[in-house]
């Protein structure tokens, strides 16, 4: 980790960072070049650097800072991405109601003993899960959710860390510019207010409601409002770390050129919006209704879509239109993807470019058919247990 955040002293030791590290000469009277004024953020020597930092110490030349941060947003967008995943998991093994309380510092000790984990196994039994659904758990059953639940929570705080900690190292060396500390604090924000979400979201099935038998569950505007900001925290992070690690390609601003770039900036949004239409279908498990694909059972559009008052509440928590607008919205934006790609091929582009349009498509293509066959084993699953 050392190596990659942080190139070795010895480059800075070399012929080419000599001048750098010489004080300057004075300018030539004969020569009537006019230096113009630097850019706030921006340095010409490391001695510059050091100097706006507050420290006498030699500091790394702006170029070398920029690479440094790039890697470093890099490192903490995969760790969003973990988080994410995790909490997929988390989601799947019905996990993420067994902690049932939080707390920053003292829930990062897990239980040790055997009273410890009878304690956390009757706390657990005094809410609507235990009680609906995991009436006859055992205590290795539970161990093992609320070790998924736990896992997922301490990996939050690790995305936390990994977001604060450097954001300070690099903002005393002065290695930020002015934007790039904005851009930094905004995203550090949004990781505390993530954490902060999403016990909002688990608290939302710890409620006990008295008119509904149904299975516990998270809210699903929650759940979907917890998905989108760690969804945003990973795009921003990772555009930042992108901007800044790989050279801008200066290509003439045509009309192909700027059709495509609004086409692609609306696919995104598409895109965006299915994966929250997906969070609601998840809160709701509005993807075991139908198990048919293309259709919904033996109709084209099934005839319980409005069946909920007013209408509006239909989009939002009828099982059924949920999953009819997130299949309408995926076959949308793999649509979109498919007309972004044959766009790209029109236009002459950098290397990196058309393998990111092959790379979207080919991921395009291969989700749907696999997340149709998953959720079809779970249904199967799902139905076979209700039988029993």
């Amino acid at each position: 980790m050392q190596r990659l955040l942080f190139p070795p002293l010895r480059a800075l030791k070399g012929r080419q960072y000599l001048p750098l590290l010489a004080p300057r000469a004075a300018p030539r009277a004969q020569c009537d070049c006019i230096r113009r004024p630097l850019r706030p953020g921006q340095y010409s020597t490391i001695s510059e650097v050091a100097l706006q930092s507050g420290r006498g110490t030699v500091s790394l030349p702006s170029k070398a800072a920029e690479r440094v941060v790039g890697r470093w947003l890099l490192v903490c967008s995969g760790t969003v991405a973990g988080a994410v995943i995790l909490g997929g998991v988390t989601r799947l093994t019905e996990s993420g109601l067994s902690m049932v309380d939080w707390h920053l510092i003292k829930e990062m000790k897990p239980p040790t003993s055997q009273e410890e984990w009878e304690a956390e196994f009757q706390r657990y039994q005094q809410f609507p899960e235990f009680k609906i659904l995991n009436h006859d758990m055992t205590l290795t059953e539970f161990k093992f959710i609320w070790y998924m639940e736990y896992s997922h929570r301490m990996w939050g705080r690790l995305v936390g860390l990994v977001y604060i900690l450097p954001a300070a190292y690099f903002w005393r060396k002065g290695w930020l510019s002015r934007g790039m500390k904005g851009r930094v604090l905004a995203l550090c924000g949004l990781v505390c207010f993530q954490g902060l979400l999403g016990w909002y979201m688990v608290k939302s099935g710890l409620e006990e409601k008295s008119d509904s038998h149904d299975i516990p569950r998270v809210s699903q505007y929650r759940l979907a409002a917890h998905l989108g900001s760690a969804l945003v925290l990973y795009c921003a992070s990772l555009w930042t770390s992108l901007s800044l690690l790989l050279p801008p390609h200066k290509l003439p601003e045509t009309h192909q050129l700027l059709q495509l770039r609004r086409f692609a900036h609306g696919t995104a949004g598409l895109v965006f919006l299915t994966a929250l239409s997906g969070a609601f279908v998840a809160g709701l498990d509005a993807g075991l209704v139908y198990n048919s694909f293309p259709k919904m059972g033996e109709s084209w559009i099934p005839e319980d879509l409005f069946t909920f008052s007013p209408i509006l509440r239909n989009v939002f928590e009828n099982p059924t239109m949920v999953q009819f607008d997130h299949r309408i919205l995926g076959i949308t934006s793999v649509t979109a993807i498919t007309v972004l790609y044959f766009l790209s091929r029109r236009i002459p582009l950098p290397r990196r470019t058309k393998m990111a349009a092959v790379t979207l498509l080919a991921l395009a293509y291969t989700q749907g058919p696999v997340l149709f066959n998953f959720t079809f084993k779970i249904s199967d699953l799902d139905e076979g247990i209700r039988n029993i």
